[in-house]
């Protein structure tokens, strides 16, 4: 399906602008938005930009920055505003998505993480086989206590490359002591033949996998300061389980950050930071230095269309520049 040309570059002009205005972007980048004519799988006229940085997750190769999932299943973390999931389910149509992808590819992002329903799925689906797309695809696996592998094998016949035991999961697990749930999620996805990883909200999730002696092959762990304004420090004080917090302070997903920043720090594993922004809270010139300084190998951002340009440039940037970094780099 091709994209309206019209549509495609009226985006590309208003960024143009605002990108240079906001930060600075190079005569690089800003002939890159300038450019006309449809760019559309497979008869794609843009060349990808392969100055995004990589690194290594077992077999994988994955850009440093990587488009998150939350706004193409429709999910957004919105405070108190009851319409915005479904406002955001309503423009990020499968064409919308598939479009956001496509950007993301032109500008190095070469990796998705999203859940595993049926709406990513099928989208993926269409994504590489109508448009010819190469994205690849970190799926969340929600396997249950009483059955590990019903959920990960629909998984990974939907062409998963990784997954990882998804955050909620990984933090209900630990809590309730069955680390070895989590040690035979992990076994049955490395047995089939993909990247396994383990994810957390709670800072208590990779202590545990860590002193289990299990070995995933990355780490999912929310990062982000507290320096943003509607941040409560009350909300912090419920426990170490984000899933201990009231639903009504849903604007806080890294209670410790510092107790993060520390631990993660003695980890040997590749680590993708999530929740970088505080969902939409932080901006990402503030945000993305914070993360990769402070001990991430990646960072998973939720982007819309009209986000991916600024977000690449300012994640290339970041990672371009001098940054002080005292982990070493995993991946």
């Amino acid at each position: 399906m091709a994209i309206n040309k019209s549509r495609r570059d009226f985006l590309r002009y208003a960024l143009l602008g605002a990108s240079a205005v906001a930060i600075g972007g190079n005569l690089e980048d800003h002939h890159l938005l300038a450019r006309t004519g449809e760019s559309t799988y497979p008869n794609q006229d843009t060349e990808p930009d392969l100055s995004m940085p990589r690194g290594k997750i077992g077999d994988l190769q994955v850009s440093r920055l990587i488009c998150g999932g939350n706004l193409i299943s429709g999910y957004s973390h919105s405070r108190d505003l009851m319409y915005v999931s479904e406002l955001v389910n309503s423009y990020n149509t499968p064409e919308k998505v598939m479009e956001t992808w496509q950007l993301c590819e032109e500008r190095g992002i070469n990796t998705v993480l999203s859940d595993e329903r049926e709406k990513p799925r099928e989208i993926i689906r269409r994504y590489r086989n109508q448009w010819g797309g190469n994205i690849q695809w970190i799926a969340e696996g929600h396997p249950k206590s009483d059955d590990i592998t019903t959920n990960l094998k629909t998984t990974i016949d939907a062409g998963a490359d990784a997954i990882y035991i998804q955050g909620g999961v990984g933090d209900r697990w630990v809590k309730l002591g069955r680390v070895d749930l989590i040690a035979e999620a992990v076994e049955f996805i490395k047995q089939n033949g993909l990247v396994a990883g383990v994810g957390g909200h709670s800072l208590e999730v990779p202590k545990a996998v860590e002193a289990a002696g299990i070995e995933p092959d990355f780490y999912m762990k929310t990062l982000h300061s507290k320096d943003y304004w509607s941040f409560n420090p009350a909300d912090t004080d419920y426990g170490p389980f984000h899933a201990d917090t009231p639903k009504s302070a849903d604007n806080v997903w890294c209670t410790t950050p510092d107790a993060t920043i520390e631990y993660m720090r003695t980890v040997e594993r590749p680590w993708i930071a999530y929740k970088t922004l505080a969902a939409g809270a932080i901006h990402p010139r503030d945000a993305f230095p914070f993360a990769f300084e402070n001990g991430a190998d990646f960072i998973c951002v939720g982007m819309f269309d009209f986000q991916v340009l600024e977000d690449s440039i300012i994640a290339r940037d970041t990672l371009a520049g001098e940054l002080q970094r005292e982990r070493p780099w995993y991946g």
